[in-house]
C-alpha cells in the first residue's frame, strides 16, 4: 500500500508517498479503506525532529474510511461499515490503517467531514475530565476559537455547563454559536471575564498557552482548578496540571459523538482538503497558519 513518510528530518520536501506492507489487525482492532485521514502540529513537529528521534517515521492518528479487515473479537462493525477512530500505529495517512478504537460516520456526512475530529475531540474531553467539569460549573476557555478550544466549549456545554471563551476580536462571531460567552483575550482579560462572572469561574482551561496562567488562576480560585493544553514550562512555573496522553485518555468520547452530531449538540469545524499526494503543501499551510479548522488528506 502506499502511505506518508519521511526519511530524515526537516522541511516539508522530506515527506514522501512510499510502498510499504499492508498492516494487519491485532485481536479488538479493525482495518479501515482509508478515504480521508487528518493532519494535526504534531505531524509537523515529528517531521521537524522535535518529537521521536527514530527514522524513517509514518504519519497520521485519526482516519475515516470502510472497514475491510476485522480484528479478532470484534463484534461490533462489520465490512464494509463506515467508521473513523484512532490509529494508536501512527500510521493513518496511507491507503490502509488499522484503527484501535472507532465509531460509525452518521449517515449525513462524508469520510472528510470526521476524519480529524478524534485528536482534537479527545484532547478536550480528558481536559474537561481532569477538571472534573459537571453541570452547573462556569469554566473559561482561553483560545476557544481553535480545534481543541472549539471542541471543548461544545462538550462542556454538553455536560450543562457555561462557558465563557476567550479569542481574538475577528473570532468572537465564531465562538459564541458554539455556545461560549465570548470576550477578547489580551490586557485586561480578568476584568472582562469578571463583567460576565463577578465573582469568578469554577475552572479554566488554557489551550492558547499564551503566558495567562496567573490570571487564569486568579479567576478560577487556585492552581488547582486550572489545566493547561499548552503552557508546560508555565504550568511547572505557576503549579498548574499540563494535561498529556500518557496519564490517561478519553476514548470513550468517540462513541459519543456521533449521537452528539446527530442532534446538534456538536458542530463541524470547517475543513480543508488535500490530496495524500500533497501532503507536503497541507504541511506547508498548517505550519503557516493558511488554513481555518482541519486539514485533511483525502485517499483516492
Amino acid at each position: 500500500m502506499r502511505a506518508a513518510r519521511f526519511s530524515s528530518f526537516g522541511a516539508p520536501d522530506v515527506l514522501e508517498i512510499v510502498d510499504v506492507p499492508d498492516p494487519h489487525p491485532a485481536p479488538g482492532e479493525i482495518r479501515i479503506a482509508v478515504k480521508a485521514a487528518g493532519v494535526n502540529a504534531s505531524d509537523w513537529k515529528k517531521r521537524q525532529g522535535l518529537m521521536d528521534p527514530q527514522l524513517p517515521q509514518t504519519l497520521g492518528y485519526e482516519a475515516a474510511g470502510i472497514v475491510d479487515e476485522l480484528g479478532p473479537g470484534v463484534d461490533d462493525v462489520v465490512l464494509g461499515d463506515r467508521v473513523f477512530g484512532f490509529c494508536t500505529d501512527g500510521a493513518a495517512q496511507a491507503e490502509l490503517a488499522v484503527l484501535s478504537v472507532y465509531a460509525p460516520i452518521p449517515s449525513t456526512l462524508g469520510f472528510a467531514d470526521v476524519a480529524a475530529l478524534p485528536a482534537s475531540v479527545e484532547t478536550a474531553a480528558r481536559a474537561l475530565d481532569q477538571l472534573g467539569l459537571g453541570a452547573g460549573d462556569t469554566v473559561l476557555i482561553n483560545g476557544a476559537s481553535g480545534n481543541v478550544g472549539g471542541a471543548a466549549v461544545q462538550l462542556a456545554v454538553a455536560r450543562g455547563g457555561r462557558v465563557i471563551g476567550s479569542a481574538g476580536a475577528s473570532s468572537q462571531e465564531y465562538v459564541r454559536p458554539l455556545g461560549a460567552e465570548p470576550v477578547v483575550y489580551g490586557e485586561g482579560l480578568g476584568r472582562r471575564v469578571r463583567e460576565l462572572a463577578p465573582d469568578g469561574v469554577d475552572f479554566a482551561l488554557d489551550v492558547a498557552g499564551n503566558g495567562i496562567l496567573p490570571e487564569l488562576i486568579e479567576l478560577a480560585g487556585g492552581p488547582d482548578r486550572v489545566i493547561t493544553l499548552a503552557d508546560f514550562a508555565g504550568a511547572q512555573e505557576h503549579g498548574v496540571r499540563f494535561s498529556r496522553g500518557d496519564t490517561g485518555r478519553a476514548m470513550y468520547v468517540l462513541g459519543e459523538l456521533p449521537g452528539l452530531i446527530e442532534s446538534g449538540a456538536f458542530t463541524l469545524p470547517q475543513v480543508t482538503t488535500f490530496p495524500l499526494a500533497d501532503i507536503a503543501e497541507a504541511h506547508r499551510a498548517g505550519e503557516q497558519g493558511r488554513v481555518r479548522g482541519k486539514l485533511v488528506l483525502v485517499v483516492d
